[in-house]
């Protein structure tokens, strides 16, 4: 991705948001205690997406939840299999 984005992250809506040429897109999560995050949707409007938004929400959703000692449940589609491509990869390492 080319661009910098910053990205919010609203601990008490449990979501990460970024907003880029007036459009809004976010990642939600819910705390289900016991150190446990369900990541169960990522939105990024159509004028937005290819370009890597919903990975860097992903990412930081996911360094979060590692900073914290989270384990996570990937409820979103996408999520699922943006850590299935990051097993693949850091397993090829």
């Amino acid at each position: 991705m080319s661009e910098a984005l910053t990205i919010h992250h609203d601990q008490a809506g449990h979501q990460f948001e970024t907003n880029v040429d007036g459009h809004r897109a976010y990642l939600t999560y819910m705390d289900l205690g016991k150190q446990t995050l369900d990541i169960y949707r990522t939105f990024v409007p159509n004028a937005l997406r290819g370009r890597g938004i919903a990975a860097a929400l992903t990412q930081q959703a996911l360094q979060y939840a590692e900073q914290m000692g989270y384990t996570v449940i990937p409820s979103c589609s996408y999520v699922e299999r943006y850590m299935e491509r990051q097993q693949r990869h850091s397993s090829k390492a």
